[in-house]
């Protein structure tokens, strides 16, 4: 009896397992280390990697992507996952096109190359609240990156669902994910052991390859970033520098091993701001032949690296982050270009070319394909773009929330976009207008219809709004979130729309209407003729690709809205991102997989937030990006 229930068992484990095999099966294997090497499979492993995050990238592109990075000579993929993308409402799971993070590992393994996993719960990565989902501010008792149970049980159900997708594709499954990442960088946060043991705990459950943490090259970042039985790893720009900081401040065994640059800078960030330009590495000689001498001496000393970004990809539609330094939001551009050296649109830079060549010499000759063939990007003859009707006039008839005082966005169970708040006075009252505890983030005022002034964080100083406000008058704050801060202190708390009261001078106003304005879809009707007023307006157009033979990489272009101020842009239902006159990003990315060919008409749908009747709205889709920065018509 016992015979034949184990052999029933047994054929029921090999049918299960049945739609995994093929015909020739991944051996399975083994990633560990010594004092000083990586070891695949008992044989020295020289991590040579570059950070390349799959919910950046059009899912069509994933394979060029990684095709580009092993032409590079790269060997392993760093890449973060987002929570706030996987599970957009609690329980709610969305694991297709971009966020199909499985699929991107297979088609990495396919390529050659190995993967390195990098899951948070927080990933910084200039995600909106650090790839937290905007949820989590709504359940009682939360307290993020803490030894908090919310926490930890909101972390866990995620890291369980994600295990269920990925462990099948570590190493120790033949797969191709080598290690998994503790938190990151926690050590720029605080030093909440508890909370680094519990969360090893629930990685550990879920994965059986092995853990590293990732930090600065200093001594609070790495005393409070490193745990007792985890690799201890480090970052920055320097890479002797930061292996330095580590082997002098970690002195605990159980977390030296192998030396691994988990992030080396090839540039930094863009954020929106007049007088903030476009970092780039390409085209410096100074600053590529930096980037190119720190990486060989890592490569000489037998020591790893990973390139932060290789591949920065997009912050589609309202994805992106802020970090808040220097007393103001610095807003992170739709554009992760990150002066990588795979720019945006997937094409090689000088830094590419010149990280090949360096890296061509410390690995078996001929082991680096030949780059693969990328069209040149492609040009869009100038369009005009028609007012098809006010914002405004596309909310419901009654409003989302009526309260005494303003309401938060995340309470209308909103995550991005705009919260509109409408006021009709009871009273006389004048002076300065006041929108809750701070700007939270960018609040265009309006007076029975009319534009009177903006408040922007990010500004040091925001402008101070003067109000006259007469019985009977209708007050509306259009409340924009910019993107929820992924470093620094203020990421504990990250409610968005407007906290607190709003008053004029020294009178709180009482009586609020709140409208959620999510634009996870658009309207339904845009076929209408719109007048253009003080408002905010979409604008409709359609552009046509030259090339009737067009393939995916060859149809793509960046967008160009040279009159524009400040808006949000769509092509055929995908929303680009952001575009603001300020800068330093002047044109947004088209991936030529959202293009249609062959003489079709490709839909473009425009939000301009500050629309003047005086000024025609144009797009044009440009080969040569140009970066730049003009004056903010908004600034205090």
């Amino acid at each position: 009896m016992l015979l034949k229930s184990a052999a029933a068992g047994l054929a029921t484990l090999l049918a299960l397992a049945a739609p995994l095999a093929s015909a020739n099966p991944t051996p399975k294997g083994n990633f560990s280390y010594n004092d000083k090497e990586f070891l695949l499979n008992g044989q020295p492993y020289q991590i040579i990697g570059g950070q390349m995050d799959p919910q950046r990238i059009p899912k069509k592109y994933w394979r060029h992507r990684l095709q580009m990075a092993r032409a590079m000579g790269l060997n392993t993929i760093f890449s973060y996952i987002y929570w706030n993308n996987l599970e957009p409402v609690p329980g709610q799971w969305d694991f297709r096109d971009r966020n199909d993070i499985a699929q991107f590992f297979r088609i990495a393994q396919e390529e050659g190359l190995h993967a390195v996993l990098r899951p948070g719960p927080y990933i910084c990565g200039e995600r909106d609240w650090g790839g937290f989902p905007a949820w989590l501010s709504q359940i009682p008792g939360m307290k993020v990156r803490e030894n908090n149970k919310p926490f930890l049980d909101a972390s866990k159900k995620y890291l369980d669902r994600l295990g269920a997708e990925l462990r099948r594709l570590q190493v120790t499954n033949g797969g191709p994910i080598l290690m998994t990442q503790l938190e990151n960088e926690y050590g720029s946060f605080d030093k909440d052991k508890a909370y680094l043991q519990s969360l090893a705990d629930i990685l550990r459950s879920n994965f059986d390859v092995f853990l590293y943490t990732n930090d600065g090259g200093g001594k609070s970042y790495l005393d409070g970033g490193s745990l007792h039985g985890v690799l201890a790893e480090v970052d920055g720009d320097d890479s002797k520098a930061a292996f330095e900081a580590r082997d002098k401040y970690v002195t605990d065994k159980t977390m030296l091993g192998p030396l691994l640059n988990g992030e080396k800078y090839i540039t930094w960030i863009d954020d929106w701001a007049a007088n903030s330009t476009h970092h780039i590495t390409s085209g410096n000689a100074d600053a590529v032949a930096s980037v190119v001498a720190d990486l060989e001496w890592v490569l000489q000393n037998k020591h790893s690296f990973s390139i932060y970004m290789f591949h920065g990809g997009t912050n589609f539609g309202f994805e992106n982050g802020g970090i808040f330094v220097n007393g103001r939001l610095n807003a992170v551009t739709s554009s992760y270009d990150y002066g990588a050296p795979l720019d945006e649109s997937g094409r090689p830079t000088e830094v590419y070319h010149k990280l090949r060549e360096m890296i061509s010499k410390y690995v078996p000759k001929g082991s680096i394909p030949a780059l693969p063939a990328t069209p040149d990007l492609t040009e869009v003859n100038e369009f005009a773009l028609f007012p098809a009707v006010a914002l405004f006039d596309t909310l419901p008839k009654e409003p989302s929330k009526k309260s005494d005082q303003p309401v938060t966005m995340e309470s209308l169970g909103q995550s991005y976009g705009f919260v509109l708040y409408d006021h009709t006075a009871t009273e006389d009252s004048s002076g300065i207008l006041v929108a809750g505890d701070v700007p939270r983030d960018r609040i265009i005022a309006y007076v029975n219809g009319k534009k009177v002034g903006v408040v922007d964080r990010t500004y040091v100083t925001p402008k101070a709004v003067q109000l006259t406000l007469m019985k009977g008058d209708v007050l509306r704050l259009l409340v924009e979130n910019l993107g929820r801060v992924d470093f620094s202190q203020p990421l504990r708390e990250q409610a968005k729309g407007i906290v607190g009261d709003v008053k004029v001078g020294d009178k709180a106003l009482s009586g609020w209407s709140a409208y959620s304005i999510p634009l996870s879809s658009l309207p339904k009707d845009l076929s209408g003729k719109a007048a253009v007023k003080d408002t905010p307006v979409f604008y409709t157009g359609t552009f046509k690709v030259k090339d009737s033979a067009k393939t995916d990489l060859s149809g793509d272009t960046f967008l160009a809205l040279p009159k524009g101020v400040k808006g949000q842009v769509w092509v055929n239902g995908v929303n680009l991102g952001r575009y603001w006159t300020v800068g330093p990003q002047q044109s947004l990315y088209v991936p030529g997989v959202y293009v249609q060919a062959h003489g079709r008409d490709n839909q473009v749908v425009v939000l301009e937030l500050e629309p003047s009747a005086d000024v025609k709205l144009t797009g044009k889709g440009i080969a040569t990006r140009i970066w730049g920065n003009n004056p903010d018509p908004d600034a205090p």
